[in-house]
């Protein structure tokens, strides 16, 4: 591998304990993750770029070698413009491998040198999506074991609980 970056790039709407466990485990893999929101226009995000931005510094602030970042376009073209070796996504269950598998693919196409790495979540968030979060927050559900702190507080300023 050419250097040890990789990039996660995700549209982290909210960043949630899943996504914190994948952060985890790939600094033992990686010297530096760039964790990158990115605009989605096929989602319309409860939280603004900026909020998700901000929500990501605040949850992986104490996590040395880790960087917040946000970014449109081509995945692989920002993982060329950051020098990075690979692109890390996170798998819950096999319905999510499909997907992932033709995006890897098509990553593959536009720049052969880009590699993905798949980590699996750990079982104990393997049910868990921002979309689950997003419900369960807005009819007032606990999901303070789910989120990091900074984001059961957005959740409830959004849903003005």
């Amino acid at each position: 591998m050419a250097n040890n970056r990789v990039i996660y790039p995700g549209s982290f709407d909210p960043i949630t304990r899943g996504h914190i466990d994948i952060i985890n485990r790939a600094r033992n893999l990686f010297a530096e993750i760039i964790v990158a929101v990115f605009n989605n226009p096929r989602k319309n995000p409860l939280f603004t770029m900026e909020e998700r931005e901000a929500l990501l510094q605040q949850a992986t602030a104490d996590l040395t070698g880790v960087r917040v970042d946000s970014f449109s376009g081509l995945t692989v073209d920002y993982v060329r413009e950051q020098e990075a070796a690979a692109i890390l996504r996170g798998l819950r269950a096999v319905s999510d491998f499909e997907g992932e598998f033709q995006m890897s693919a098509m990553n593959k196409e536009l720049n052969s040198e880009v590699e993905t790495v798949f980590l699996m979540t750990s079982t104990r968030y393997a049910f868990l999506s921002s979309s689950v979060i997003k419900e369960v927050a807005q009819f007032g559900g606990d999901v303070s074991e789910l989120v990091p702190p900074c984001v059961e507080e957005a959740l409830k300023e959004k849903f003005n609980l």
